[in-house]
């Protein structure tokens, strides 16, 4: 892991940045009039960056400069600046593939480990609009398409197998990302870490068992393994509500620092995990008992509308481009093989499935026992509120992983997730 800080890198403060975004000519002509007319304000309110906005007289831009070090635990824990880089290779690459669903490249200087983009307004974060019980009637397409689109593109499935080989090197260096992940999400959760924490005393016997519970330990384990060995496309590590930015007409994924080429189902898991917590979620945030009723509904529907989006637009890529060295094209030129071919994509697709649930059980373990939670449920104030919400999910979610081929569709994980809701013991 290189934590290397270069000679030039300088964190960002609301006063410096003008000078140095004024010295590159396209931000200058973008942002109209002289640096010392704009506005910055600061607005990172994530676990690792510097993010600010920035406008001038004729427009604004977004700004994000990585930290030598994970801001949310702060000096103690070094990270290394390289992760700007591999979000920058990811963003341009998720460009390519899934235009006008990514915030536009406009700069990036590596030294300063810094990424300028499109101002993305009047968008907001969708995991707070979900919290305010807002309807995002194109989210779950978009994202679909998202998924679906980079996910096949930077696969064995269009690539040939020498790209894809340059594209896996391309990533390999983001290890420090991995790790997190890999500690945070498959190990910590599981045992007495110091980085662990949840709704004591309500969640301590649930979080006792789950760290007893050999079943799971060995379940999460296998996933652990797949998520380092499985080489299956560039993937954007970290696809949750908080790294959606989002209006009624327009959704773009932001944030690809834990990018790199790993299994797909840890993208399409983590956005269920997260359509899922919020469901949960909901009878802490509803005024009374059933007032969100109608949104706990479109949640799920969503759930059910992106994994079907997505494995629907998959497919159609697979059958229209699946010109990669993986199935080859040549072995499926006639009618009998494409009818064999037309069966093993439906293998392929239930084996995803069986990831993405597995996955998604892991984030959602993760959010309640382990670093770094999600508002949906932290900002439920009650702890008795909280702690029901949070024990339906867990218990949910060792169902998913402990027993997916219980769960033959989305249809029955969203099924069993109204059952979930209507339990009362913790």
């Amino acid at each position: 892991m290189n934590n290397e800080v270069p000679e030039a890198y300088v964190p960002q403060t609301p006063e410096s940045l003008p000078a140095l975004l004024g010295s590159v000519a396209v931000i200058r002509d973008l942002l109209g009039g002289t640096p010392d007319r704009w506005a910055v304000e600061e607005v990172g309110d994530g676990n690792l960056n510097l993010v600010f906005k920035v406008r001038g007289p004729a427009g604004g831009v977004a700004v994000k400069q990585a930290l030598p070090y994970v801001r949310l635990v702060g000096e103690s824990w070094s990270l290394p600046l390289t992760r700007a880089h591999f979000e920058h290779l990811a963003l341009v690459r998720q460009a390519r593939h899934a235009p006008g669903l990514t915030p536009t490249v406009l700069h990036y200087d590596a030294d300063m480990a810094l990424i300028v983009m499109e101002l993305l307004e009047p968008h907001i974060i969708m995991r707070h609009g979900m919290i305010d019980g807002v309807v995002y009637p194109m989210f779950a397409e978009a994202l679909s398409t998202f998924a679906a689109a980079t996910l096949f593109h930077t696969s064995d499935l269009a690539m040939a197998a020498a790209d894809k080989k340059e594209l896996v090197a391309d990533f390999a260096g983001n290890t420090a990302l991995c790790g997190i992940t890999e500690d945070l999400i498959f190990t910590e959760p599981y045992m007495v870490a110091e980085n662990n924490r949840w709704t004591s005393p309500q969640l301590d016997g649930l979080a006792a068992s789950i760290r007893a519970d050999s079943d799971l330990k060995v379940a999460v384990s296998r996933l652990k393994v797949t998520f380092m060995s499985s080489a299956q496309a560039m993937i954007h590590g970290d696809l949750h509500t908080g790294s959606i930015m989002v209006t009624q007409t327009d959704t773009r994924i932001i944030d690809p620092e834990f990018a790199f080429v790993g299994p797909m189902g840890f993208d399409t898991g983590a956005v269920i995990a997260n359509l899922l917590l919020n469901y949960f979620s909901q009878i802490g945030h509803e005024s009374t008992p059933g007032a969100r009723d109608a949104y706990r509904n479109w949640v799920l529907d969503s759930v059910e509308e992106f994994w079907n989006g997505f494995r629907s637009r998959f497919l159609a890529l697979w059958r229209r481009e699946g010109r990669g060295d993986a199935y080859p094209a040549v072995l499926f030129d006639d009618a009998v093989a494409r009818v064999h071919l037309a069966s093993e994509q439906e293998r392929y697709m239930a084996e995803l499935f069986r990831d993405t649930l597995g996955f998604a059980a892991a984030k959602m373990i993760r959010r309640i026992l382990g670093l770094a939670h999600n508002i949906d449920l932290e900002n439920i104030a009650d702890a008795d509120v909280r702690a029901a919400a949070e024990s339906r999910a867990l218990k949910m979610a060792r169902a998913l992983m402990t027993a997916p081929d219980s769960f033959p569709s989305i249809e029955a994980v969203t099924d069993a997730a109204r059952r979930w809701n209507a339990t009362t013991v913790i």
